[in-house]
């Protein structure tokens, strides 16, 4: 899944969360951390594997050995503050991350990609790239598509909620 698409899936999950917890839209500060805690695996792996430290970009920050310990210490870190939600929201950006990875191996049986998930425990070969789900009518439906259709889903809900996040990006002092 591409970046961008990752911000938006951890938007759409931590608004349906708020949402069936009773609430409406998520507010700015818990949008910035369910947003950052979404993309923060490729953050963290796409530049290694650029500088060719790890093998593929999906790697370190997308293994559940480090996805789980960082959603517990974030945990552990809101409890103690009294800043329970942004526990939440980073949990529920981190996990809908990984989670968000693997669907797309399923449908394409692309199982041995599924290795990040235990990396470096078992090994993450190469990607196979964009995959071809379906053709209808001689048109290829690949993964592309659908995660368009997230991308725009996502930004869609984002800005009827009012952009929460934006304001504390635009507002913030130079320097």
């Amino acid at each position: 899944m591409l970046p961008p698409v990752h911000v938006a899936v951890g938007y759409l999950c931590y608004a349906a969360l708020v949402r069936l917890r009773g609430g409406g839209a998520p507010d700015g500060r818990t949008t910035l951390v369910a947003v950052l805690a979404a993309i923060l695996p490729d953050l963290i792996d796409k530049p290694l594997n650029w500088l060719g430290v790890v093998p593929v970009g999906r790697t370190i920050g997308h293994s559940l050995l480090f996805v789980l310990p960082a959603v517990a210490l974030a945990w552990l870190w809101a409890r103690r503050t009294g800043e329970r939600e942004l526990g939440v929201a980073f949990a529920t950006g981190s996990i809908s991350h990984v989670t968000a990875d693997v669907p797309w191996r399923l449908l394409s049986r692309e199982y041995h990609e599924l290795g990040f998930l235990l990396w470096p425990i078992t090994p993450m070969p190469p990607y196979t790239g964009t995959t071809t789900l379906a053709s209808l009518r001689g048109i290829e439906v690949t993964t592309l598509w659908i995660e368009a259709v997230i991308l725009v889903a996502g930004v869609a809900l984002w800005a009827y909620h009012g952009a929460p996040g934006a304001d504390a990006i635009r507002d913030r002092p130079p320097g």
